[in-house]
């Protein structure tokens, strides 16, 4: 992932590519299990997806994006609606998923978009967070990371 413009050395951005770290080793899993055919163990894959990114989306949209959505709302209202679309497949895999046939494509697109929303976060939303925000809403992201915590395991990028 991105290195070149320094926002990793602040430990709120670090958690947050972290969790966007573990999100894509995940989804070469499910593409695994895709091509393995195995659509029950996609689904456990999107649970656990969809559990990394409960606390890491709160960080954004009640702390990143809050404080860049005067200076670029176009682009944070997409990555919100990116992030409603991304949550309603991966939330598919808690029902009846093997009842619809088109699930496991579906998911599969939808991790394509999540793969590329993740670019545009470590591309744009981190470099312009660390340019942009004042020290009181580098607080303000962070009391949100408090409250919320992570749900990383240890280790969670091997």
């Amino acid at each position: 992932m991105c290195e070149y413009c320094g926002c990793q050395a602040l430990e709120t951005i670090d958690e947050l590519t972290m969790e966007h770290e573990r999100v894509v080793n995940l989804i070469s899993h499910v593409r695994e299990a895709r091509r393995n055919g195995e659509v029950t163990r996609m689904a456990e894959l999107a649970r656990e997806i969809a559990t990394v990114l409960g606390p890491h989306t709160q960080v954004e949209e009640h702390g990143l994006f809050p404080a860049l959505v005067a200076e670029f709302s176009e682009k944070i209202a997409a990555l919100e609606a990116e992030h409603r679309r991304i949550e309603a497949v991966l939330a598919e895999a808690e029902g009846p998923f093997l009842a619809d046939p088109t699930w496991p494509e579906r998911l599969i697109e939808t991790l394509d978009l999540l793969r590329n929303h993740i670019l545009k976060e470590q591309d744009g939303v981190f470099p312009a967070a660390l340019a942009n925000l004042s020290t009181e809403e580098w607080e303000a992201v962070e009391a949100v990371r408090a409250r919320v915590g992570t749900l990383l395991p240890a280790g969670a990028t091997d």
